[in-house]
């Protein structure tokens, strides 16, 4: 009878890990609000490019209207939230990442039961 192989990590194991747990939460609350968010802002941006071509024809400055300024918004927003997350994730989740992944590896080796 062969020994089992003690070094390989259980992942369906480490899924209910609280630690693994509370790191996919943070993320998660972060994420779902932001896609949401933003998924809302494009629809009213497709809703009033629709329906509202009164409104998203109204002239700001000499032939700028309101209809382009808000498209480009959707581009200012992109980046604004893709810059925001990578922070929030450089700060928050990657740290935890870390020590999980160290965790896991150090199992993996052998070093910790």
């Amino acid at each position: 009878m062969t020994e089992p192989d003690t070094t390989r990590v259980d992942f369906l194991v480490e899924e209910e890990n609280p630690e693994f747990k509370a790191l996919k939460r943070k993320r998660f609350s972060v994420v779902i609000p932001l896609s949401i968010g933003f998924m809302a802002w494009y629809f009213l941006y497709v809703i009033l490019s629709t329906y509202a071509h009164d409104f998203m024809s109204t002239k700001v400055v000499g032939e700028i209207n309101l209809g382009l300024i808000l498209g480009l918004l959707q581009f200012v927003t992109t980046f604004a939230i893709t810059m925001f997350y990578v922070s929030f994730a450089n700060k928050k989740l990657d740290p935890q990442a870390s020590a999980i992944r160290d965790r896991l590896q150090q199992q993996s080796e052998g070093n910790t039961p």
